[in-house]
This record gives C-alpha cells, structure tokens and sequence, in this order.
C-alpha cells in the first residue's frame, strides 16, 4: 500500500478530538460530564473512553493520512471518528461494535460527520475485527484481552501497527516486512474485557 508518510502527531490528535468533541456520542446523562478526562458510560456496561487514554492510543498508532484503520470495541464511535478524521478522505476506517444498540447509535451519529471513508459494523460472533477488509495498516483495540489475539494480528498488513491492552498492559505492537512483531509495553490502563 502507498500510504502518504504523514503521521498524526499529538497536537493533530488533540485538534481532531476538540473539533469533533464527546458530547454527540454520549447518550443524554452522560453529556454533561463530557469534558472530564474520565470514561463514561454509554449503556450495556460499556465506556466511553477517557480522552487522555484516547490520545494516548492514537499516538501510539501512528495514524498515517490515507491509512487503512480497523477500530475494534468501536462504542460509541467516538475513536472511529478521530481516525477518520485523521487518515482523511484518502483513507478507511472501519469501526467494529458487538453491542447492537451502540453500533445503531454509533452509526447513526457518524451519518452526521460526512466522512464516507468511515465506516461501522456490527461484530460477528465468534470472530474478532473484521477480516473482509484486511489487512489494515493500523488496528486499535479499546478492549482488554487476556492474550493478544493472533486473529487480529492476522488483519495487521507487513509494517502495520496494533495499539491493545493485554492484561491491563497496553502494547503496541509492530507487525514488521518480515512478518516478525515487535512488542513494546507503555503503561497500566483498565478497560472492559475483549469478548469474542
């Protein structure tokens, strides 16, 4: 894939979150909470997640304009949002949700957004991300796994990167032109459990 080198940088990131802000994917009761750095909760036992946990993610990702992005535990579509916004209309983000009534909700407010290079999905049971539309340059999972799941790393293109919390540790992980990966560790994070 010829992707642009452009990278998101953290004050792209912060940008794209300001712009966008929290308040259209959050349900009415957690609205007013929205400019606190704290997840809140959008129903199904699932969070919207703390911004500064969001941009932490997506400097670690890397986001290339014109990037393909598969955003795993999408929500409320917050995350798939930011991506899209970030890789441009040159790029793809594809948003994947188990919870029915948050990928109707999630979809429903990125119909507002205009971005048709965004796109969500209700997750299939049983399988993890989206593999119709592998490989992906970059994947961000917003769910802890207990190990990191070799079906997602499956969807990372050669050279891609993958930014997910396994045992409440967040790696980043390099899938690199060989197919070897390269793990790297930053930090303690909580996040709802990866479910398959």
């Amino acid at each position: 894939m010829d992707l642009v080198s452009t990278v998101a940088t953290i004050s792209d990131i912060l940008r794209v979150m300001r712009a966008l802000g929290r308040v259209p994917f959050l349900p009415p009761a957690a609205q007013p909470y929205a400019d606190i750095d704290a997840p809140l909760p959008i129903g199904h036992g699932q969070t919207n997640s703390q911004p500064s946990t969001v941009a932490a993610m997506v400097e670690l990702l890397e986001v290339p304009v014109g990037g393909s992005v598969l955003d795993v535990g999408a929500g409320s579509g917050w995350t798939t949002a930011i991506l899209g916004r970030l890789v441009g209309p040159s790029g793809r983000v594809i948003g994947v949700e188990r919870v029915p009534d948050l990928t109707g909700r999630a979809a429903a407010t990125l119909a507002t957004l205009d971005m048709s290079w965004v796109e969500i999905h209700q997750a299939v049971p049983g399988r993890l991300g989206w593999p119709d539309g592998a490989p992906y340059d970059r994947i961000l999972v917003s769910a802890d796994a207990d190990e990191l799941p070799m079906e997602l790393v499956d969807q990372l293109a050669p050279g891609g990167v993958m930014v997910i919390p396994v045992a409440s540790v967040m790696h980043r992980i390099r899938r690199e032109e060989s197919g070897r990966l390269m793990d790297t560790h930053h930090g303690l994070y909580a996040f709802v459990p990866l479910i398959l």
